[in-house]
Protein backbone atom coordinates (compact mmCIF):
# COMPACT_ATOMS: atom_id res chain seq x y z
CA UNK A 1 0.00 0.00 0.00
CA UNK A 2 1.17 3.53 -0.82
CA UNK A 3 1.15 6.09 1.97
CA UNK A 4 -0.90 8.93 0.49
CA UNK A 5 -0.95 12.36 2.08
CA UNK A 6 -4.12 14.35 2.63
CA UNK A 7 -2.92 16.99 0.15
CA UNK A 8 -2.17 14.38 -2.53
CA UNK A 9 -5.62 12.86 -2.13
CA UNK A 10 -7.32 16.26 -2.43
CA UNK A 11 -5.32 17.17 -5.52
CA UNK A 12 -6.06 13.83 -7.22
CA UNK A 13 -9.77 14.20 -6.51
CA UNK A 14 -9.88 17.73 -7.94
CA UNK A 15 -8.37 16.41 -11.17
CA UNK A 16 -10.85 13.53 -11.28
CA UNK A 17 -13.79 15.87 -10.56
CA UNK A 18 -12.90 18.24 -13.40
CA UNK A 19 -12.54 15.24 -15.73
CA UNK A 20 -15.99 14.02 -14.69
CA UNK A 21 -14.52 10.87 -13.14
CA UNK A 22 -14.71 11.56 -9.41
CA UNK A 23 -16.21 8.20 -8.41
CA UNK A 24 -13.57 6.34 -10.43
CA UNK A 25 -10.83 8.46 -8.91
CA UNK A 26 -12.02 7.77 -5.39
CA UNK A 27 -12.10 4.01 -5.97
CA UNK A 28 -8.58 4.13 -7.36
CA UNK A 29 -7.33 6.02 -4.29
CA UNK A 30 -8.98 3.51 -1.96
CA UNK A 31 -7.25 0.61 -3.68
CA UNK A 32 -3.77 2.13 -3.67
CA UNK A 33 -3.79 3.79 -0.25
CA UNK A 34 -3.46 2.69 3.35
CA UNK A 35 -6.09 2.45 6.08
CA UNK A 36 -6.43 6.22 6.58
CA UNK A 37 -7.37 6.97 2.97
CA UNK A 38 -11.13 6.60 3.37
CA UNK A 39 -11.20 9.14 6.21
CA UNK A 40 -9.04 11.53 4.22
CA UNK A 41 -11.40 11.18 1.25
CA UNK A 42 -14.37 11.81 3.53
CA UNK A 43 -12.99 15.11 4.85
CA UNK A 44 -11.45 16.18 1.52
CA UNK A 45 -14.91 16.00 -0.07
CA UNK A 46 -16.54 18.14 2.61
CA UNK A 47 -17.70 15.31 4.90
CA UNK A 48 -17.91 15.33 8.67
CA UNK A 49 -19.97 17.40 11.09
CA UNK A 50 -21.28 20.33 8.98
CA UNK A 51 -20.57 22.74 11.81
CA UNK A 52 -16.96 21.64 12.33
CA UNK A 53 -13.72 22.28 10.45
CA UNK A 54 -10.94 20.40 12.31
CA UNK A 55 -10.97 16.60 12.62
CA UNK A 56 -8.70 13.99 14.13
CA UNK A 57 -7.97 11.17 11.67
CA UNK A 58 -5.60 8.96 13.64
CA UNK A 59 -3.77 8.63 16.93
CA UNK A 60 -0.62 10.61 17.35
CA UNK A 61 2.36 10.13 19.62
CA UNK A 62 4.86 11.85 17.38
CA UNK A 63 6.97 13.49 20.06
CA UNK A 64 6.18 17.06 18.98
CA UNK A 65 4.87 18.16 22.37
CA UNK A 66 7.25 21.12 22.58
CA UNK A 67 6.02 22.81 19.43
CA UNK A 68 3.02 20.84 18.19
CA UNK A 69 -0.75 21.07 18.19
CA UNK A 70 -1.24 21.35 21.96
CA UNK A 71 1.08 24.36 22.22
CA UNK A 72 -0.51 26.05 19.22
CA UNK A 73 -4.09 25.76 20.45
CA UNK A 74 -5.66 29.15 21.08
CA UNK A 75 -8.41 27.87 23.38
CA UNK A 76 -6.43 25.14 25.21
CA UNK A 77 -8.78 22.59 23.63
CA UNK A 78 -6.07 19.97 23.02
CA UNK A 79 -4.81 17.55 25.66
CA UNK A 80 -2.77 14.36 25.57
CA UNK A 81 -3.66 11.13 27.31
CA UNK A 82 -1.24 8.93 29.27
CA UNK A 83 0.07 7.49 26.00
CA UNK A 84 0.74 10.90 24.44
CA UNK A 85 -2.20 10.69 22.06
CA UNK A 86 -4.10 13.85 21.15
CA UNK A 87 -7.55 14.51 22.61
CA UNK A 88 -9.61 17.41 21.24
CA UNK A 89 -12.11 18.84 23.71
CA UNK A 90 -14.97 19.72 21.42
CA UNK A 91 -16.61 22.14 23.83
CA UNK A 92 -13.51 24.36 23.77
CA UNK A 93 -12.36 23.91 20.15
CA UNK A 94 -12.98 27.00 18.02
CA UNK A 95 -11.91 25.29 14.76
CA UNK A 96 -9.26 27.96 14.22
CA UNK A 97 -7.00 25.42 12.50
CA UNK A 98 -3.77 26.43 14.19
CA UNK A 99 -3.24 22.79 15.19
CA UNK A 100 -3.64 21.64 11.59
CA UNK A 101 -1.02 24.14 10.49
CA UNK A 102 1.62 22.66 12.79
CA UNK A 103 0.70 18.95 12.44
CA UNK A 104 3.31 17.32 10.18
CA UNK A 105 1.76 13.85 10.15
CA UNK A 106 -1.79 14.42 8.85
CA UNK A 107 -3.22 13.29 12.18
CA UNK A 108 -5.31 16.46 12.32
CA UNK A 109 -6.91 17.78 9.13
CA UNK A 110 -9.21 20.60 8.11
CA UNK A 111 -12.28 19.90 6.01
CA UNK A 112 -11.90 20.85 2.35
CA UNK A 113 -15.02 22.28 0.75
CA UNK A 114 -14.10 22.65 -2.91
CA UNK A 115 -14.90 19.24 -4.45
CA UNK A 116 -18.73 19.56 -4.11
CA UNK A 117 -18.47 22.91 -5.93
CA UNK A 118 -16.77 21.55 -9.06
CA UNK A 119 -19.96 20.53 -10.88
CA UNK A 120 -21.51 23.93 -10.11
CA UNK A 121 -18.46 25.65 -11.61
CA UNK A 122 -18.47 23.39 -14.65
CA UNK A 123 -22.14 23.69 -15.62
CA UNK A 124 -22.26 27.48 -14.92
CA UNK A 125 -26.02 27.48 -14.25
CA UNK A 126 -25.40 29.27 -10.95
CA UNK A 127 -23.03 32.28 -10.84
CA UNK A 128 -20.13 31.62 -8.47
CA UNK A 129 -17.93 34.54 -7.43
CA UNK A 130 -14.48 34.28 -5.87
CA UNK A 131 -13.68 36.86 -3.21
CA UNK A 132 -10.01 36.96 -2.35
CA UNK A 133 -8.21 38.18 0.77
CA UNK A 134 -5.86 41.21 0.62
CA UNK A 135 -2.90 38.93 1.40
CA UNK A 136 -3.18 37.24 -2.01
CA UNK A 137 -0.77 39.61 -3.73
CA UNK A 138 2.49 37.80 -4.60
CA UNK A 139 1.26 34.42 -3.35
CA UNK A 140 1.06 32.84 -6.83
CA UNK A 141 4.33 34.25 -8.12
CA UNK A 142 6.25 37.52 -7.73
CA UNK A 143 5.20 38.78 -11.16
CA UNK A 144 1.63 37.43 -11.16
CA UNK A 145 -0.84 40.31 -11.26
CA UNK A 146 -4.30 40.44 -9.68
CA UNK A 147 -5.71 40.32 -13.20
CA UNK A 148 -3.89 37.08 -13.94
CA UNK A 149 -5.26 35.51 -10.75
CA UNK A 150 -8.74 36.68 -11.81
CA UNK A 151 -8.29 35.14 -15.27
CA UNK A 152 -7.10 31.85 -13.74
CA UNK A 153 -10.15 31.73 -11.48
CA UNK A 154 -12.44 32.38 -14.42
CA UNK A 155 -10.77 29.47 -16.22
CA UNK A 156 -11.80 27.29 -13.26
CA UNK A 157 -15.41 28.36 -13.82
CA UNK A 158 -15.87 31.38 -11.56
CA UNK A 159 -17.94 34.27 -12.94
CA UNK A 160 -15.56 36.82 -11.48
CA UNK A 161 -13.19 37.76 -8.67
CA UNK A 162 -13.60 40.55 -6.14
CA UNK A 163 -10.74 41.77 -3.97
CA UNK A 164 -11.92 41.81 -0.37
CA UNK A 165 -9.68 44.87 0.08
CA UNK A 166 -12.50 46.89 -1.48
CA UNK A 167 -14.74 45.95 1.45
CA UNK A 168 -11.91 46.48 3.91
CA UNK A 169 -12.15 50.06 2.61
CA UNK A 170 -15.85 50.24 3.50
CA UNK A 171 -15.28 48.78 6.95
CA UNK A 172 -12.45 51.25 7.50
CA UNK A 173 -15.11 53.96 7.22
CA UNK A 174 -17.21 52.09 9.81
CA UNK A 175 -14.32 51.68 12.22
CA UNK A 176 -13.36 55.34 11.90
CA UNK A 177 -16.94 56.40 12.61
CA UNK A 178 -17.17 53.96 15.55
CA UNK A 179 -13.99 55.42 17.00
CA UNK A 180 -15.29 58.95 16.51
CA UNK A 181 -18.52 58.09 18.33
CA UNK A 182 -17.11 56.07 21.23
CA UNK A 183 -13.74 57.64 22.02
CA UNK A 184 -14.60 61.05 23.43
CA UNK A 185 -12.11 61.42 26.27
CA UNK A 186 -8.83 60.08 27.61
CA UNK A 187 -9.30 56.52 28.86
CA UNK A 188 -11.89 55.56 26.24
CA UNK A 189 -10.84 52.80 23.84
CA UNK A 190 -12.15 50.37 21.24
CA UNK A 191 -11.09 46.92 20.11
CA UNK A 192 -11.33 46.46 16.37
CA UNK A 193 -13.44 43.40 15.56
CA UNK A 194 -12.59 43.02 11.90
CA UNK A 195 -10.36 40.61 9.98
CA UNK A 196 -9.18 37.97 12.39
CA UNK A 197 -11.59 35.32 13.73
CA UNK A 198 -8.97 34.10 16.20
CA UNK A 199 -8.75 37.57 17.76
CA UNK A 200 -12.54 37.76 17.96
CA UNK A 201 -12.67 34.30 19.60
CA UNK A 202 -10.23 35.38 22.28
CA UNK A 203 -12.44 38.32 23.22
CA UNK A 204 -15.73 36.43 22.99
CA UNK A 205 -14.65 33.32 24.88
CA UNK A 206 -11.79 34.29 27.19
CA UNK A 207 -11.46 38.05 27.69
CA UNK A 208 -15.21 38.65 27.89
CA UNK A 209 -14.92 41.72 30.16
CA UNK A 210 -13.50 43.55 27.14
CA UNK A 211 -16.45 42.64 24.91
CA UNK A 212 -18.28 45.96 25.44
CA UNK A 213 -15.33 47.70 23.76
CA UNK A 214 -15.38 45.60 20.60
CA UNK A 215 -16.71 47.33 17.49
CA UNK A 216 -19.80 45.70 15.93
CA UNK A 217 -18.45 45.30 12.41
CA UNK A 218 -18.37 42.08 10.42
CA UNK A 219 -15.11 41.02 8.82
CA UNK A 220 -14.28 42.22 5.30
CA UNK A 221 -14.91 38.63 4.12
CA UNK A 222 -18.48 38.68 5.44
CA UNK A 223 -19.13 42.22 4.17
CA UNK A 224 -17.93 41.27 0.70
CA UNK A 225 -19.93 38.05 0.59
CA UNK A 226 -23.13 39.77 1.69
CA UNK A 227 -22.66 42.59 -0.82
CA UNK A 228 -22.08 40.17 -3.70
CA UNK A 229 -25.28 38.33 -2.77
CA UNK A 230 -27.23 41.57 -2.46
CA UNK A 231 -26.15 42.63 -5.94
CA UNK A 232 -26.45 39.09 -7.36
CA UNK A 233 -29.12 37.28 -5.31
CA UNK A 234 -28.69 33.90 -7.00
CA UNK A 235 -24.91 33.80 -6.60
CA UNK A 236 -22.71 31.53 -4.56
CA UNK A 237 -19.62 33.05 -2.92
CA UNK A 238 -16.23 31.41 -2.36
CA UNK A 239 -13.69 33.10 -0.08
CA UNK A 240 -10.01 32.48 -0.82
CA UNK A 241 -7.40 33.32 1.81
CA UNK A 242 -4.51 32.14 3.97
CA UNK A 243 -6.60 31.17 6.97
CA UNK A 244 -8.19 27.90 8.12
CA UNK A 245 -10.10 29.82 10.81
CA UNK A 246 -12.12 31.56 8.09
CA UNK A 247 -13.76 28.18 7.38
CA UNK A 248 -15.08 28.26 10.94
CA UNK A 249 -16.06 31.94 10.79
CA UNK A 250 -18.14 31.31 7.67
CA UNK A 251 -20.21 28.79 9.67
CA UNK A 252 -20.97 31.07 12.63
CA UNK A 253 -24.77 31.42 13.00
CA UNK A 254 -24.99 35.20 12.68
CA UNK A 255 -22.83 35.46 9.53
CA UNK A 256 -23.28 32.15 7.70
CA UNK A 257 -25.45 33.85 5.08
CA UNK A 258 -22.39 35.51 3.54
CA UNK A 259 -19.99 32.85 2.24
CA UNK A 260 -20.80 29.38 0.91
CA UNK A 261 -17.30 27.89 0.63
CA UNK A 262 -13.86 28.80 1.97
CA UNK A 263 -10.65 27.60 0.34
CA UNK A 264 -7.09 28.53 1.22
CA UNK A 265 -4.20 29.75 -0.92
CA UNK A 266 -2.55 26.36 -0.48
CA UNK A 267 -5.68 24.59 -1.67
CA UNK A 268 -6.06 26.96 -4.63
CA UNK A 269 -2.48 26.26 -5.70
CA UNK A 270 -3.24 22.53 -5.57
CA UNK A 271 -6.41 23.08 -7.60
CA UNK A 272 -4.53 25.07 -10.26
CA UNK A 273 -1.87 22.35 -10.48
CA UNK A 274 -4.46 19.57 -10.66
CA UNK A 275 -6.18 21.08 -13.71
CA UNK A 276 -3.06 22.50 -15.39
CA UNK A 277 -3.65 26.22 -14.88
CA UNK A 278 -0.64 28.51 -14.39
CA UNK A 279 -1.67 32.05 -13.39
CA UNK A 280 1.65 33.42 -14.67
CA UNK A 281 0.68 32.36 -18.20
CA UNK A 282 -2.80 33.91 -18.17
CA UNK A 283 -3.80 37.03 -20.07
CA UNK A 284 -4.56 39.55 -17.33
CA UNK A 285 -8.11 40.67 -16.57
CA UNK A 286 -7.42 43.79 -14.49
CA UNK A 287 -10.22 45.78 -12.80
CA UNK A 288 -9.58 46.50 -9.10
CA UNK A 289 -10.31 49.72 -7.28
CA UNK A 290 -9.28 49.39 -3.61
CA UNK A 291 -7.31 52.05 -1.73
CA UNK A 292 -4.00 51.78 0.10
CA UNK A 293 -5.89 51.35 3.36
CA UNK A 294 -7.84 48.29 2.23
CA UNK A 295 -4.82 46.63 0.66
CA UNK A 296 -2.59 46.81 3.75
CA UNK A 297 -5.11 45.03 5.98
CA UNK A 298 -3.12 41.90 5.21
CA UNK A 299 -0.22 42.75 7.51
CA UNK A 300 0.22 43.67 11.15
CA UNK A 301 -0.60 47.32 11.76
CA UNK A 302 -2.46 47.70 8.48
CA UNK A 303 -5.91 48.06 10.04
CA UNK A 304 -4.67 50.63 12.55
CA UNK A 305 -3.01 52.73 9.86
CA UNK A 306 -5.98 52.54 7.51
CA UNK A 307 -8.46 53.61 10.20
CA UNK A 308 -6.15 56.32 11.57
CA UNK A 309 -5.56 57.82 8.10
CA UNK A 310 -9.28 57.74 7.37
CA UNK A 311 -10.21 59.36 10.68
CA UNK A 312 -7.77 62.19 9.99
CA UNK A 313 -9.34 62.60 6.56
CA UNK A 314 -13.00 62.69 7.66
CA UNK A 315 -12.64 64.14 11.18
CA UNK A 316 -9.50 66.31 11.01
CA UNK A 317 -10.64 68.50 13.92
CA UNK A 318 -11.28 65.62 16.33
CA UNK A 319 -9.30 66.36 19.47
CA UNK A 320 -8.50 62.71 20.24
CA UNK A 321 -6.98 60.92 17.29
CA UNK A 322 -6.10 57.24 17.15
CA UNK A 323 -3.30 56.00 19.36
CA UNK A 324 -2.97 52.37 18.33
CA UNK A 325 -1.31 49.30 19.73
CA UNK A 326 -0.99 46.02 17.83
CA UNK A 327 -0.28 42.41 18.62
CA UNK A 328 0.33 39.50 16.29
CA UNK A 329 0.49 35.83 17.11
CA UNK A 330 -1.65 34.13 19.76
CA UNK A 331 0.84 34.71 22.58
CA UNK A 332 1.14 38.46 21.94
CA UNK A 333 -2.62 38.87 21.51
CA UNK A 334 -3.35 37.17 24.81
CA UNK A 335 -0.78 39.33 26.58
CA UNK A 336 -2.14 42.54 25.08
CA UNK A 337 -5.71 41.69 26.06
CA UNK A 338 -4.63 40.86 29.59
CA UNK A 339 -2.67 44.11 29.80
CA UNK A 340 -5.78 45.95 28.60
CA UNK A 341 -7.80 44.33 31.38
CA UNK A 342 -5.15 45.34 33.88
CA UNK A 343 -5.02 48.93 32.63
CA UNK A 344 -1.36 48.68 31.66
CA UNK A 345 -1.64 50.06 28.11
CA UNK A 346 -2.01 53.71 27.20
CA UNK A 347 -3.80 53.30 23.86
CA UNK A 348 -7.29 53.85 22.47
CA UNK A 349 -7.35 51.47 19.49
CA UNK A 350 -6.42 47.79 19.87
CA UNK A 351 -5.63 45.64 16.85
CA UNK A 352 -4.94 41.92 17.12
CA UNK A 353 -4.08 39.28 14.55
CA UNK A 354 -3.71 35.63 15.51
CA UNK A 355 -0.89 34.88 13.06
CA UNK A 356 2.62 36.31 13.31
CA UNK A 357 2.94 39.09 10.74
CA UNK A 358 -0.82 39.25 10.28
CA UNK A 359 -2.69 37.44 7.49
CA UNK A 360 0.52 37.21 5.46
CA UNK A 361 1.65 34.73 8.15
CA UNK A 362 -1.44 32.53 7.94
CA UNK A 363 -1.10 28.72 8.06
CA UNK A 364 -1.81 28.29 4.33
CA UNK A 365 0.25 31.08 2.76
CA UNK A 366 2.57 30.12 -0.09
CA UNK A 367 5.44 32.54 0.54
CA UNK A 368 7.48 33.73 3.50
CA UNK A 369 5.53 36.24 5.66
CA UNK A 370 8.24 38.88 5.38
CA UNK A 371 8.11 38.62 1.61
CA UNK A 372 4.32 38.71 1.77
CA UNK A 373 4.48 41.94 3.75
CA UNK A 374 6.74 43.49 1.11
CA UNK A 375 4.29 42.58 -1.66
CA UNK A 376 1.34 43.94 0.33
CA UNK A 377 3.10 47.24 1.10
CA UNK A 378 4.13 47.67 -2.53
CA UNK A 379 0.60 46.93 -3.76
CA UNK A 380 -0.73 49.43 -1.24
CA UNK A 381 1.64 52.11 -2.54
CA UNK A 382 0.37 51.48 -6.09
CA UNK A 383 -3.24 52.33 -5.17
CA UNK A 384 -4.72 55.48 -6.67
CA UNK A 385 -6.11 56.65 -3.31
CA UNK A 386 -4.77 56.55 0.24
CA UNK A 387 -8.09 56.21 2.07
CA UNK A 388 -11.62 55.10 1.18
CA UNK A 389 -12.73 58.70 1.64
CA UNK A 390 -10.80 59.52 -1.54
CA UNK A 391 -11.86 56.39 -3.41
CA UNK A 392 -14.68 57.15 -5.84
CA UNK A 393 -15.23 53.44 -6.49
CA UNK A 394 -15.97 52.83 -2.81
CA UNK A 395 -18.42 55.73 -2.72
CA UNK A 396 -20.16 54.44 -5.87
CA UNK A 397 -20.31 50.91 -4.44
CA UNK A 398 -21.88 52.18 -1.21
CA UNK A 399 -24.57 53.97 -3.22
CA UNK A 400 -25.34 50.78 -5.16
CA UNK A 401 -25.82 49.07 -1.78
CA UNK A 402 -28.25 51.75 -0.57
CA UNK A 403 -25.91 54.09 1.36
CA UNK A 404 -26.46 57.64 0.11
CA UNK A 405 -24.29 59.23 2.82
CA UNK A 406 -21.28 57.88 4.74
CA UNK A 407 -23.21 58.43 7.98
CA UNK A 408 -25.75 55.86 6.71
CA UNK A 409 -23.21 53.26 7.85
CA UNK A 410 -24.56 54.05 11.33
CA UNK A 411 -28.20 53.56 10.24
CA UNK A 412 -29.30 50.45 12.16
CA UNK A 413 -31.46 49.06 9.37
CA UNK A 414 -29.29 49.92 6.37
CA UNK A 415 -26.07 48.85 8.08
CA UNK A 416 -27.22 45.31 8.95
CA UNK A 417 -25.18 44.04 6.04
CA UNK A 418 -22.00 45.22 7.79
CA UNK A 419 -22.97 44.56 11.42
CA UNK A 420 -22.95 41.71 13.91
CA UNK A 421 -23.71 41.30 17.60
CA UNK A 422 -21.15 40.49 20.28
CA UNK A 423 -21.65 39.48 23.90
CA UNK A 424 -21.73 42.40 26.33
CA UNK A 425 -19.24 40.96 28.76
CA UNK A 426 -19.56 39.63 32.30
Amino acid sequence: MVKLTYDQIFKDMVKSAYEGKLDEGIEKLKKQGNGDVEQYIHYATGGGDPGKVVFKVKECSCGCEEEGCQVSCLMEAIERDENGNVIIKGSLCSDCGQCVGVCKHDCLVDKKEFIPLVEVLKNRKVPVYAIIAPSFIGQFGPAVTPGQVRAALKRLGFYGMVEVALFADILTFREALEFDAHVQKEGDFVLTSMCCPMWVSMVKKVYTKLAPHITPSVSPMVACGRAVKKLHPDAKVVFIGPCIAKKAEAKEPDVRDAVDVVITFKELKQIFEAVGINPAEMEADEKEHSSTGGRIYARTGGVSKAVADTLKRIRPDKEIQIKAVQAHGVKECKQMLQDALDGKINANFYEGMGCVGGCVGGPHVLIDPAQGTEFVNRYGEEAASLTPADNRYVLALLKSLGFEEIEDLFDEEKAKIFSRNFPKGV
